[in-house]
């Protein structure tokens, strides 16, 4: 990898990270320790989205088919909810807040790509 590389990635890391610290902010069923313990979590939620994630939508085409979708909110919330068992800094209070907590993620992650995607000539 080119330096210019893992500088992005870091970046990438270290914005999702403060994403995560302001997501926990606003929801009070979440709890994330420090700065840290956010990049950590970024890490680990690209790293189950990429490996476990995939599997765990294979298993359940037929009901994500039949929910048109909507099944996938289930999944990436026990995405969260599986950081949450892996990480000790970082605390979800039930499956609605991980829901709550994962559609906030992915809506200002969604606005932030686009803003930083369009700055950055993406």
């Amino acid at each position: 990898m080119r330096s210019n590389q893992i500088l992005s990635i870091l970046l990438q890391l270290a914005v999702a990270g403060l994403v995560i610290i302001f997501t926990a902010y606003l929801l009070p069923g979440i709890i994330v320790e420090d700065f840290f313990t956010g990049v950590l979590i970024a890490a680990l939620l690209a790293l189950l989205n990429v490996t476990v994630k995939p599997i765990l939508i294979f298993f359940t085409i037929p009901i994500t088919i039949l929910t048109l979708g909507l099944f996938l909110l289930v999944i990436n919330a026990l995405m969260v909810m599986l950081a949450a068992d892996i990480v000790s800094g970082f605390s979800v209070g039930n499956f609605w807040w991980a829901l709550l907590f994962s559609l906030v993620l992915s809506l200002v992650n969604s606005i932030l790509g686009i803003s930083l995607g369009s700055r950055l000539g993406k």
